[in-house]
């Protein structure tokens, strides 16, 4: 398996080249731009003094936290109507915020927030395959910024990284962080989140042919956690420098 070579020439179990650019804003209390090969997004940390109002009715504990995805109308080959002129966000935009949202109130203690909702923007400006994975492993890195900034190190109410990757099978051949031509191509197509302690918050995968097997299964997990080890050895390079 060693031996094969895909589209952009990388190994079947190598990622994309991927890096954080931090503080890419000037307004939010964190934000960064996210590269993953030709994918970029711009992700973006903000706070609210005050919770959902269904907490309130609830009377819910704590915080919460949220997110918004977009994507600009020039971001991928055939340019996208902006949503915002349709009227309403595609089925795909609301499965992803809430994915995202998802995901990122497991690296936190909401609770410990206390009364605040953080929004976390992710905008897509070049899709190149894995957005939603990008939008996750940034958001949760800044995610992670922003309460270093915002809260003493006793109150600080985030708990772990969370970081999320492609993987997929494509002529019977496990790959890691598909891009968008092998995407499209995939016979099997996963999206794996998990948490730097190892833990699975996520799983999405799909059969676009013929099913697939438990080994395969297993074998993509394996190859996932490979590759999710290096962003999170990526995101706390970033952490570790935030004074």
């Amino acid at each position: 398996m060693s031996s094969v070579i895909r589209i952009d020439g990388r190994a079947y179990d190598e990622l994309r080249p991927m890096d954080f650019q931090l503080d890419y804003q000037s307004h939010p209390l964190a934000s960064l731009l996210v590269s993953c090969g030709n994918t970029r997004e711009i992700v973006a940390m903000s706070v609210e003094d005050k919770v959902p109002q269904w907490m309130k009715n609830q009377k819910v504990p704590g915080g919460w936290i949220t997110s918004e995805y977009g994507m600009l109308p020039s971001a991928t080959g055939e340019r996208v109507r902006r949503e915002a002129s349709a009227g309403k966000q595609s089925g795909r935009t609301v499965e992803i915020q809430r994915l995202i949202g998802r995901s990122l109130r497991m690296a936190a203690d909401l609770e410990k927030l206390g009364e605040r909702t953080v929004y976390l923007d992710c905008d897509v400006i070049n899709a190149d395959g894995g957005t939603r994975c990008a939008a996750i492993s940034g958001a949760a890195l800044a995610l992670a910024v922003g309460c270093k900034r915002l809260f003493t190190v006793a109150d600080n109410p985030f708990r772990e990284l969370v970081a999320a990757v492609s993987v997929g099978i494509i002529d019977g051949v496990p790959m890691l962080d598909l891009c968008y031509d092998e995407d499209h191509r995939a016979e099997v197509d996963m999206n794996v989140i998990m948490t730097e302690s190892g833990k699975l918050v996520e799983v999405q995968g799909t059969a676009e042919g013929a099913p697939f097997s438990r080994a395969k299964l297993n074998e993509l997990l394996d190859l996932a956690e490979h590759g999710l080890k290096q962003i999170f050895a990526l995101q706390r390079g970033v952490l570790e420098n935030i004074q």
